[in-house]
């Protein structure tokens, strides 16, 4: 298993085994990280400033994903936390929610008429008070985030 999925916990593994896609906001690490989620299901990710080079290159920075007839904007790095949400609305302004990265710390938060998000980290908390991340539902044009607390 890779370094990066060493921390994976089973309640991970199934969540993104469950998931008909998986949104990747950086910070892979390496390929083999994200061969073994494409291995459990389609991915869509923008990289990260921890990714090696070679993720660099074949990943974009920032990415717009249609799910179902919910657009999704995606972005490592939102900048400081003042004045984040309003900065991710303005830079998706044809998106349902936008997932960002970096912080490693969950944010779940409606933003007028976009969701902004953070799925925390499923390996590395950090500040956070837990590992996490979040699952999306969406049904026809409804999008509902659920943070999922990791062991």
């Amino acid at each position: 298993m890779p370094r990066g999925c060493r921390e994976l916990s089973a309640q991970c593994l199934h969540l993104l085994a469950a998931a008909d896609l998986i949104l990747h906001a950086g910070d892979l690490t390496e390929a083999p990280v994200l061969e073994l989620l494409r291995e459990l299901a389609p991915v869509q990710a923008v990289y990260g400033n921890m990714d090696e080079p070679a993720l660099q290159r074949t990943l974009p920075q920032r990415l717009e994903v249609e799910v179902e007839a919910v657009r999704v904007g995606m972005v490592h790095i939102a900048g400081p936390s003042r004045g984040r949400a309003d900065r991710l609305a303005a830079a998706f302004p044809r998106c349902a929610a936008v997932v960002y990265g970096h912080t490693h710390l969950p944010d779940v938060t409606l933003h007028e008429d976009i969701w902004i998000l953070n799925p925390g980290s499923p390996t590395e908390r950090r500040r956070a008070p837990y590992r996490s991340l979040l699952t999306l539902d969406v049904d026809a044009d409804v999008l509902c985030p659920r943070l999922h607390s990791l062991p």
